[in-house]
């Protein structure tokens, strides 16, 4: 007996140049990881199919060639499979995923949350708002519980809380007096841990446990490199239907900074590479000063706070009516720390100390490195003038006219975008960081510090435009929103009829001989889904090790959750939901 399909005779076989090609197609990720140049392998996958392309041109339909030779080469090796009946099941590390039948469910991971008030706490809250509203998903923001140890040294003022749902109720409260709508997302939380030395928190345990199955259906990763350095625990993508890592932070820039800083970045850059392919099916990098990831693409998928759009609208109405709404010069506000643009801000101020005369810069912030950047600006005796930290929104800092941001470390930075909705001008870098501000008119970027002291001059004696409706949207989170649905793909994941498909990989092809559509990662094996799987198996074993992850810089005892954790999220305590002889 044949199980061989009827169509089979009419598919020429492959021969080895296809066969050959397909792997090297399908290596490209290991090639990536060994530092080979992706357009050396496209090119020789092209002339190894060139050959045969006039063969198949001349006997298949037109329907079924590609103008792409990638596509064509996928579709020839479905085709061909599919025509002996064989079915390709999963790849070789994947497991099968719990099945969603009724309403998808998107988690939010992140590393932060409030009151820190830094971008990886406040945008995934925003981000979680405005994807909850939607009917079509129910949204979970899973958030880092620190203990009360760690709480007193990362939240302003010594803020503390008692109780997850005491924190939860600041942030809810937080969130609804900006958006000016009822939340409905639900928010967790997972064991974290403060590290003084990066200023950071790192998950204790497996993050993913804290999402339950029958919910592991989308996962936002917020910082995927951040969360899945030292991650041991399940594999995202074996747990959820489709994972999404945003990138917020450019490591590479604040690593190069740092003592031995050139071979730090080496290898952080290959881990974060390992842990983007491993972890997640897409990322989004806010702009191109971030590490070019695999698997990622450029958008800016931030807004900004409604507050400040209110401003702005405000201002702009108080202008149209002839009265004068910017009443003082120019402000930078930022954390306090050489990284943030201070370094860069006190060499443009010396180099060009006469040519700045009589312009006063005052500066809003608080950090670790006030006292030293305050004594350099002393020492040189620049015009600038240090003010304790406020927030962006505060009625003081409506009336500045230009807002100068210097930083080239930013990945995006979340005060220019304030400062543009408010109707100001800004005064920024000509940098990757900014590239999603130039269509602004009120954005003055710089190149030389000559260009700095034109653009802060032209900024000082003239008035900025009133921002249209179409440039108020694009800095809006309905706006962020929308393009973060339609470049993670998340619009095509929820309107999928299919529950139980993997919605990550899976592409359909029309086969020129049957007509019928083809799925071509279930009728060929991925080598790429193998190198995944393979990586994600070595990061596991590797971050098992306590040893290997204090050689590394990860904080002690974080493998697992602490007691004190236990009690606080009213968990199993480690030595039973982790015992002895388990890994």
């Amino acid at each position: 007996m044949s199980f061989a399909s009827e169509a089979s005779e009419d598919v020429p076989p492959l021969d080895f140049g296809e066969l050959f090609a397909y792997f090297l197609k399908q290596s490209v990720p290991l090639f990536d990881q060994l530092g080979i140049k992706r357009d050396a392998c496209d090119k020789l996958v092209e002339s190894l199919c060139s050959k045969r392309k006039d063969f198949l041109s001349a006997s298949e339909p037109s329907s079924l060639r590609n103008d792409n030779v990638g596509d064509e080469l996928d579709l020839r090796i479905a085709s061909v499979l599919q025509s002996t009946g064989h079915n390709y099941e999963g790849g070789f590390w994947s497991e099968r995923k719990a099945v969603i039948s009724d309403k998808r469910h998107v988690a939010i991971v992140t590393t932060a949350s409030l009151p820190w008030m830094t971008g990886t706490a406040v945008n995934p809250l925003f981000r979680a708002a405005y994807l909850a509203k939607s009917s079509k998903q129910t949204v979970t923001l899973v958030v880092p519980w620190l203990c009360k140890s760690d709480q007193e040294l990362v939240y302003p003022n010594s803020m503390t809380f008692n109780s997850p749902e005491e924190q939860e109720n600041y942030m809810r409260n937080w969130l609804e007096e900006r958006v000016g709508f009822k939340t409905d997302f639900k928010i967790s939380f997972y064991p974290g841990k403060f590290q003084k030395e990066r200023r950071s928190i790192i998950p204790a345990g497996d993050t993913s446990q804290f999402i339950p199955s029958k919910e592991a259906d989308i996962a936002i990763l917020e910082e995927p490199e951040h969360l899945n350095w030292y991650h041991h625990g399940k594999r995202w993508t074996d747990k959820f239907n489709h994972v999404v890592g945003v990138v917020h932070t450019n490591y590479l820039e604040y690593i190069k900074r740092e003592k031995n800083g050139a071979i730090q970045a080496f290898f952080v850059k290959h881990i974060n590479n390992l842990v983007a392919r491993a972890y997640c099916h897409k990322i989004l990098r806010l702009s191109g000063a971030t590490q070019d990831l695999p698997k990622s693409m450029i958008c800016n998928v931030h807004g900004v706070n409604p507050k400040f759009l209110e401003v702005g609208e405000r201002i702009a109405a108080e202008r149209q009516s002839g009265q004068q709404s910017f009443s003082k010069g120019a402000y930078f506000l930022g954390k306090m720390v050489w990284a943030k643009g201070y370094r860069e801000l006190i060499d443009l101020y010396a180099k060009h100390k006469s040519d700045l005369e009589g312009f006063n810069l005052d500066i809003y912030g608080n950090g670790e490195d006030s006292h030293e950047v305050q004594s350099a600006a002393r020492k040189l005796n620049l015009n600038l003038n240090f003010h304790k930290g406020r927030d962006h929104a505060d009625d003081s800092l409506h009336g500045y006219k230009v807002f100068i941001n210097p930083s080239i470390s930013d990945v995006l930075c979340t005060a220019t975008a304030e400062a543009l909705a408010m109707g100001k001008f800004v005064v920024c870098a000509d940098h990757p960081s900014n590239d999603f501000f130039r269509s602004f008119p009120n954005c003055l970027t710089y190149k030389t510090s000559e260009d700095f002291v034109a653009r802060v001059k032209e900024a000082m004696t003239r008035d900025p435009q009133p921002l249209t409706p179409e440039q108020r949207y694009d800095l809006s989170w309905e706006a962020a929103t929308q393009r973060f649905m339609e470049h993670s793909e998340l619009d095509k994941v929820l309107s999928s009829s299919s529950s139980n498909s993997d919605c990550s990989s899976s592409s359909m092809e029309q086969d020129g001989n049957t007509g019928r559509r083809m799925r071509k990662s279930a009728s060929a094996p991925n080598i790429s889904d193998v190198v995944d799987g393979g990586l994600a198996f070595a990061h596991y074993c590797l971050t098992g090790s306590e040893l290997f992850r204090l050689c590394t810089g990860a904080v002690p005892g974080t493998r697992d959750y602490s007691k004190q954790h236990s009690l606080d999220l009213r968990l199993l305590p480690p030595q039973v939901q982790n015992p002895i002889y388990g890994w």
